[in-house]
C-alpha cells in the first residue's frame, strides 16, 4: 500500500520527470557542497541531488515516511535523515558551513519557515524552494504593486529573490488546488543595514497592518510625519509604494532618535 499523503503537513509530491530535473537543474549540485533539502517526501528530488556527490542533510517531519525514506536512502552514504519539524530545526548544528537549502515547502507554513531560515542566513549560501506561485509573487513583488507587503520587504532585505519557472497543479500526486513557482533566494548583507532588525521587522508589520490607510495613520504610535518626511517618505503615501531602503532608513532614524 503506498503512502497516505496528509492534508495537515500540506503533501503534494511531484511526479514529472522533466520537472524534477529542471529544478535539480537549477540547484547544480556539486560534490563539495553541503545540501539540505525540508520535505523530501517521496524523495522525487532527493536522490538526484545525491547523485551528484554532495552531502545532504534531510528533514522530515512525518515519521510515517521515515522507513520508506531509509530504505531509499541506505545505498547511499551522504545522506542523513532527521525526523524533525523544520519550523523547531537548529540549522546551525549542520556543519560544515555554507548551506544551500533545497525544499518544497507545504504552503501552509512557508512563510514562518522562511523566516525562520532568515535567522541562519549567515550559514545559508543559498535555498531553492517550491511554494504557492501567489507566495513568490508577493517574495520578488516590487513596491507599487498590489502583491508589495511585508514578506516582499523583509525577503528582500535579507536576500536576492528571483522566481525562475512555474509548475502547473498536473504535475503533483494529489494535484494542489494551486499553480506553484520555484523560487531562488540568495543571502546578503543590505547595502546600509537596519541598526536593529526586529524594530524593522515590527516597524514593517505596522506600516502594513492596514493596507489601505496612510502611513501617517498606521505609523501613528510609533512614528510621527516629521519622521517620515526627515528621512525622505511622504507620510501620504500607503506601505506598498514604499521601498525596502526607505523602510531601513525609517526604521534607523527611530532607533537612533530613541
Amino acid at each position: 500500500m503506498g503512502h497516505r499523503h496528509k492534508k495537515r503537513f500540506g503533501q503534494n509530491f511531484l511526479n514529472n520527470r522533466r520537472v524534477i530535473e529542471r529544478i535539480v537543474r537549477a540547484v547544480d549540485p556539486r560534490p563539495e557542497d553541503h545540501l539540505v533539502e525540508i520535505g523530501p517526501g517521496e524523495a522525487a528530488i532527493t536522490l538526484p541531488l545525491a547523485r551528484s556527490g554532495a552531502r545532504l542533510d534531510v528533514i522530515e517531519i512525518d515519521r510515517d515516511l521515515i522507513p520508506k525514506l531509509e530504505k531509499l536512502f541506505a545505498p547511499f552514504d551522504n545522506i542523513t535523515l532527521h525526523q524533525a519539524d523544520a519550523l523547531q530545526f537548529d540549522f546551525s548544528q549542520l556543519t560544515p558551513t555554507p548551506l544551500r537549502v533545497v525544499g518544497n515547502l507545504p504552503y501552509n507554513i512557508s512563510s514562518p519557515l522562511i523566516f525562520h531560515l532568515l535567522g541562519f542566513k549567515h550559514l545559508i549560501r543559498d535555498m531553492h524552494f517550491m511554494l504557492q506561485k501567489e507566495v513568490v509573487e508577493r517574495m520578488t513583488a516590487s513596491p507599487g504593486s498590489k502583491t508589495y507587503g511585508r514578506l516582499s520587504v523583509m525577503v528582500q532585505y535579507h536576500c536576492d529573490a528571483t522566481m525562475l519557472f512555474t509548475i502547473g497543479p498536473g504535475n503533483f500526486t494529489p494535484p494542489p488546488k494551486v499553480d506553484s513557482a520555484i523560487v531562488r533566494l540568495v543571502p546578503r548583507p543590505f547595502p546600509v543595514p537596519a541598526r536593529d532588525e526586529a524594530h524593522l521587522e515590527a516597524l514593517v508589520k505596522q506600516a502594513f497592518s492596514q493596507r489601505r490607510k496612510t502611513l501617517r495613520n498606521t505609523l501613528k504610535g510609533l512614528a510621527t510625519p516629521e519622521d517620515l518626511e526627515e528621512v525622505g517618505i511622504d507620510p501620504t503615501l500607503r506601505a506598498e509604494a514604499v521601498p525596502v531602503e526607505a523602510f531601513v532608513r525609517l526604521s534607523n532614524h527611530l532607533v537612533e532618535k530613541g
